[in-house]
């Protein structure tokens, strides 16, 4: 008897051990790819990529045939219809879409392979490389979850105090941060607070619209800033020094700021939370080092900014002293990161920003602002606050269409040219910088800026509670852009 137990035992076991076996079996085949999904993958792909090539065609043939357009500026505009629709539709990865004006202009005749790569090579572009250096180490050593938590605790425990916390963290992180990376830093912190979903919209749309909101406060806040001071740099305009900045756009901040606390918390109440996974997270030695560094940047930065007539700066280059503090973050001992912690930093933002700046360098040499001088020739002598008004509303509608960098790009060489013979480089540079203010206050469209695309894709938003609430927040925007425009900015200018 005991040897037909142990015998079925031993079968029973081997039988376990053969179901276990086709278990596995079946989890890797399903986490493995199979020949099916290769398949649909590739024809993605194939039918992504002709209707770029179909819609770049057609935007060649209008431009050439309709518009009359010369063949290099009717090429030009068949490739930029090309990218856009490949950045659009997500083909082919953003990185590799941003690397392609590389190719294609020297190869069309648009631009030397020299003038074109020197883009990505853009000194604003290591001010840009510092920055995420910088949020890289915030991200390691959990910083952003200490300065949730100091907000949080600043403000009542209901849901209207959190609105207004994660708003006002993602503008005092914005100062230092992207404004796609304080949305990645809160995007977790704002969907732990309830399991309520209503609340849950509420929190993560505070930290979206919070976060592009900050966007505008310094010039590394978002790419299309980095882009218009990239532009205004290459076109030898004058440029805004980085606390000048600041001071120029804190105010609005501020206003947009209450603005968006109010519109998120109207209608909800002033229920009561529980917050105490919060009180868990203790501040070491580390948060306070990288607090040391930042303050320490924001110091060099107000003292190297000019202000005249009073005082002239230090004179250094702001791009270098935002790369070296990143580095910084290197240095045994005293910094956060290792060089494997630079896989986090996002290198296709990089390209993407390089592809703005050529673009723009392809605009300007190929003058295709001379296509819409006579348009903008309409508003000569309409008073410069509706020009204003009418610039903001533009933005922001044409935000829903395109993303703001690729936006930015293309309008900038275009105003500047078109607009020339009836506004001074002062107004110029003013109306510029309305159009990519704007640009960032594009608040209804998940694809408009990436915090609205970050929380629309992880945070689970409808696309209707987005679009009612940014709707009147964008409105409040543009009010808000023109007053300043008209008054305080050009103050700064002239």
């Amino acid at each position: 008897m005991c040897g037909q137990e142990e015998t079925k035992i031993t079968q029973a076991n081997q039988d376990l051990s053969q179901n276990s076996d086709s278990q596995k079996n079946q989890i890797k085949d399903t986490t493995k790819p199979t020949n099916n999904d290769k398949q649909e993958k590739l024809s993605k792909v194939f039918i992504g990529i002709s209707v770029a090539i179909f819609i770049g065609f057609i935007c060649f043939c209008c431009a050439y045939l309709y518009l009359q357009t010369s063949f290099k500026v009717s090429i030009l505009i068949g490739i930029i219809a090309l990218l856009i629709t490949l950045w659009t539709n997500k083909a082919l990865p953003m990185g590799v879409v941003s690397l392609l004006p590389i190719i294609l202009f020297p190869s069309f005749g648009i631009l030397d392979t020299k003038a074109a790569t020197s883009n990505y090579a853009n000194p604003i572009i290591y001010l840009f490389l510092g920055g995420f250096m910088v949020a890289a180490a915030t991200e390691k050593i959990g910083l952003h979850r200490v300065i949730a938590k100091f907000f949080i605790a600043k403000f009542p425990k209901n849901t209207n105090g959190v609105i207004s916390a994660l708003g006002v963290a993602s503008v005092i992180l914005g100062t230092a941060l992207s404004n796609s990376t304080v949305a990645l830093l809160l995007l977790p912190v704002a969907m732990s607070i309830t399991d309520n979903k209503t609340l849950q919209t509420r929190f993560l749309l505070s930290v979206a619209f919070g976060a592009s909101i900050s966007g505008i406060t310094t010039p590394i806040g978002s790419p299309p800033n980095l882009v218009y001071l990239g532009f205004l740099e290459t076109k030898g305009l004058s440029g805004i020094s980085f606390v000048t900045w600041i001071f120029m756009m804190a105010p609005l901040t501020c206003l947009m700021l209450i603005a968006m606390i109010k519109i998120l918390s109207y209608g909800i109440g002033k229920q009561e939370l529980n917050l105490a996974m919060f009180d868990d997270i203790k501040v070491n030695g580390e948060h306070k080092r990288l607090l040391f560094f930042l303050g320490l940047l924001l110091l060099v930065l107000l003292l190297n900014s000019p202000i005249r007539p009073i005082y002239s700066g230090l004179g250094w280059n702001e791009n270098i002293i935002l790369l070296a503090f990143g580095l910084i973050m290197f240095i045994p001992k005293i910094g956060f990161l290792d060089w494997d912690d630079t896989k986090s930093i996002p290198y296709e933002i990089i390209f993407l920003f390089g592809a703005s700046l050529c673009i723009a360098m392809a605009f300007s040499q190929a003058e295709l602002g001379g296509a819409f001088k006579k348009f903008f020739e309409l508003f000569d002598g309409v008073p410069f606050v509706i020009f204003i008004f009418l610039a903001c509303c533009f933005s922001i509608i044409a935000t829903g269409f395109l993303s703001t960098t690729a936006l930015i790009a293309i309008l900038l060489p275009i105003i500047d040219v078109a607009t020339q013979s009836f506004l001074g480089d002062n107004l110029r540079i003013l109306l510029m910088l309305v159009v990519t203010i704007c640009a960032s206050f594009s608040f209804m469209i998940p694809i408009s800026t990436p915090p609205n695309a970050i929380v629309f894709a992880q945070g689970g938003i409808k696309a209707w509670d987005m679009i009612k609430f940014g709707f009147l927040l964008s409105l409040v925007g543009i009010v808000c852009v023109t007053l300043f425009a008209s008054w305080y900015w050009w103050s700064f200018l002239v």
